[in-house]
Order: structure tokens, then C-alpha cells, then sequence
């Protein structure tokens, strides 16, 4: 596969503001391993045109990776990938009632054809990781800083305990 740097980026997408202290683990290890990205505020249900917006224009303004926070019915993930060809990652917000069972339901269970990478609930840093890893496949850089960090991982695990 040919390698480039064109949609390296990746889209952080947030239902709500209060979304934004479960996105702080992805931003962290975006940020760690030196790949540009950007939060927004999309919110399926409250700005369905921005996020139609969003979505459609998500490839031209050079994003590679979509990860969508959400919580409660969590339609996020689903309707941006109904709306681009880019990987949606979803990200189960924790919610006061159930949990998060909710929102982690509604992100598995896609319909057939409309596939979203779900992850654990609260499971932000791996969407960073898991970002890193798809932008990796055509961004060298991107590659060199994910393999850096994962060595450095398996170096910080003691062979002994103290």
C-alpha cells in the first residue's frame, strides 16, 4: 500500500460538552504520539445538519479516523457512518441509569452495512491507539511514533515484582 500523508487527522466528535472529559484519554495519547486532530461538538440528535455536514466533509478536510463519543442512545457513531466511508470508531459513554449498557448496545448492534468500530465503555485511549493504528498504515511517522510507544510499554513492565 502506497504510504502518504493525506488524511492524518483525526475527527474527535463529542454528542454533548459533557462529553469531553471521556474524549481526554484519546486526546492525551493522540497528542503523545504526534498526530494532528480535532473535537468538535456533533450531536446526532440536537444538530443533525452539522453533523450531515460534518460528516460529508469530514474526508476533504483531511481526516483519516472518526472517533464519536456518545452516551445514552448513542446514535452518533451510527449515523456518521452511515454518512462517509471513513472509519467510525465508537466510543461508549458511561451514563447514570444503565451504565453505559445503553450506549455500548446501541453502537455493537449496527445494522448490516453500516459497520462502526465499537470499543469499551469509557474506552477512549484505546480509540486513540486504535486511530493511530489505521492513520499508521499509510503515514510512516505516524507508524514510527505508535511502534516507539509500544516499545516503550513493554519496557515498563517489570519481569519481577518489586
Amino acid at each position: 500500500m502506497k504510504r502518504n500523508k493525506l488524511n492524518n487527522k483525526v475527527a474527535i466528535i463529542l454528542g454533548s460538552n459533557n462529553d469531553l472529559k471521556h474524549a481526554k484519554p484519546c486526546v492525551e495519547i493522540l497528542k503523545k504520539l504526534k498526530i494532528k486532530h480535532e473535537v468538535l461538538i456533533v450531536s446526532a440528535h440536537r444538530t443533525p445538519k452539522r453533523m450531515f455536514e460534518f460528516a460529508e466533509s469530514a474526508e476533504k478536510k483531511g481526516f483519516g479516523v472518526i472517533c464519536a463519543f456518545a452516551g445514552m442512545s448513542a446514535h452518533l457513531a451510527g449515523m456518521v457512518s452511515s454518512l462517509t466511508t471513513l472509519p467510525v470508531l465508537g466510543v461508549p459513554v458511561e451514563s447514570k441509569k444503565l451504565k453505559g449498557l445503553d450506549s455500548l448496545l446501541s453502537m455493537v448492534m449496527m445494522p448490516k452495512g453500516v459497520p462502526i468500530g465499537c470499543l469499551a465503555i469509557e474506552g477512549g485511549f484505546n480509540a486513540g491507539l486504535l486511530a493511530a493504528s489505521i492513520i499508521g498504515n499509510y503515514d510512516e511517522k505516524i507508524k514510527s511514533n505508535l511502534n516507539k510507544w509500544r516499545r516503550l510499554q513493554t519496557q515498563s513492565v517489570k519481569k519481577k515484582p518489586r
